[in-house]
């Protein structure tokens, strides 16, 4: 059987402490099986963690720590889909702590690099299919945002 898993470099070796973050702050997540660096990988210590599975709101993903070639940046993004503006203030928060950075649109980073977008469902359901007016003004009140606001988005849906 063929399967896909989202693959995740960490070049500040801390994946394994990335995954713990996520297993204790976002539901659906745990920390699966930790492999430790033999002796004479390049940029790795042997007997520190080098290969990490786990699992962020029931998505696998591997992090590999490694040196320093490749970045984590915004090509890549967690989409963190939630119900309620107090799930959306939770998890910015939690999110942006501790060295994350806030970022337009409802992105941010959290201190590991991993760009993640905090989304409410509800503004899927107001920006629609960007085709009615009512539906452009949640967007463009959106495009002015970092993190998600959603009573100002439904004052803009609604013209206020």
């Amino acid at each position: 059987m063929v399967t896909t898993r989202t693959h995740l470099w960490f070049s500040n070796n801390r994946a394994h402490e990335a995954a713990r973050f996520y297993a204790e702050h976002v539901p659906g997540s745990s920390v699966d099986s930790v492999l430790v660096a033999p002796e004479g990988v390049p940029g790795a210590a042997a007997g520190e963690p080098f290969i990490v599975e786990f699992t962020v709101a029931g998505l696998p993903v591997t992090g590999l720590n490694a040196g320093p070639s490749f970045t984590l940046n915004e090509a890549f993004s967690f989409y963190l889909r939630v119900d309620t503006q107090e799930e959306v203030d939770h998890f910015w928060e939690v999110l942006t702590s501790d060295g994350g950075e806030p970022g337009p649109c409802g992105w941010c980073k959290d201190r590991f690099g991993v760009s993640w977008q905090v989304v409410p469902r509800r503004l899927e359901e107001l920006c629609g299919d960007y085709t009615t007016d009512a539906n452009k003004r949640a967007m463009n009140a959106m495009l002015q945002m970092h993190k998600i606001d959603v009573p100002a988005l439904e004052a803009a849906y609604r013209g206020e």
